[in-house]
C-alpha cells in the first residue's frame, strides 16, 4: 500500500482559477493632454473642427477617442470607414497590450473603453453603408460578445 503524506494531498502544483466568468478588460485612461487637445478641437467651429481633430490624432495615433471622433467627422463614407477601421485596429492592439486574449468583456460602462467601442460601432455602420453586409454582421456580433448589455 502506498502511503501519501497529508501535505501532498493538500497542495498542488496547478494554479487554481477562482474566476466567476469571462475576464473584463478595461483600457487605461488616455493622456490628459490628448483629451484636453481633443476637447479643444471639438469646440472649434465646424469648418475648423475636423482638421484640428486630425492634428490631435496625427500627434497621438494611439488615442482611440481621437480616431472615433475623426470617423464621426469624416467628409464621406469612405473617409469615415477608414478612420473607424484604424481606430478599431489600434484598439485591438491596445486591448491585447492590456491583457485581452481574444475573448472576454470590454464593457461600455468603463469610460476608457468608449474610444475603441465607438470606432468598432462606426466601422460596422460604415460597412453596412457600403454593402459589406457580412462584415457589418460580424461587428454586430462582436459588439454583443464584448458587452452583452449593449
Amino acid at each position: 500500500m502506498v502511503r501519501r503524506s497529508v501535505r501532498s494531498l493538500a497542495m498542488s502544483d496547478q494554479p487554481i482559477n477562482m474566476s466567476s466568468g469571462l475576464p473584463t478588460t478595461v483600457l487605461p485612461a488616455p493622456d490628459p493632454v490628448d483629451a484636453q487637445r481633443l476637447a479643444e478641437a471639438l469646440a472649434l467651429p465646424e469648418g475648423e473642427c475636423r482638421a484640428a481633430v486630425a492634428a490631435v490624432v496625427a500627434a497621438s495615433p494611439r488615442f482611440l477617442a481621437g480616431w472615433a471622433e475623426l470617423g464621426d467627422l469624416g467628409r464621406d463614407t469612405m473617409e469615415r470607414y477608414a478612420a473607424y477601421r484604424v481606430g478599431y485596429h489600434r484598439g485591438l492592439d491596445t486591448l491585447r497590450a492590456n491583457g485581452w486574449r481574444g475573448s472576454g468583456y470590454v464593457r461600455w460602462a468603463e469610460p476608457t473603453n468608449h474610444g475603441f467601442l465607438r470606432a468598432l460601432r462606426g466601422l460596422g455602420a460604415m460597412a453596412a453603408e457600403i454593402g459589406e453586409t457580412d462584415e457589418a454582421e460580424r461587428i454586430t456580433l462582436f459588439l454583443l460578445q464584448l458587452d452583452p448589455t449593449g
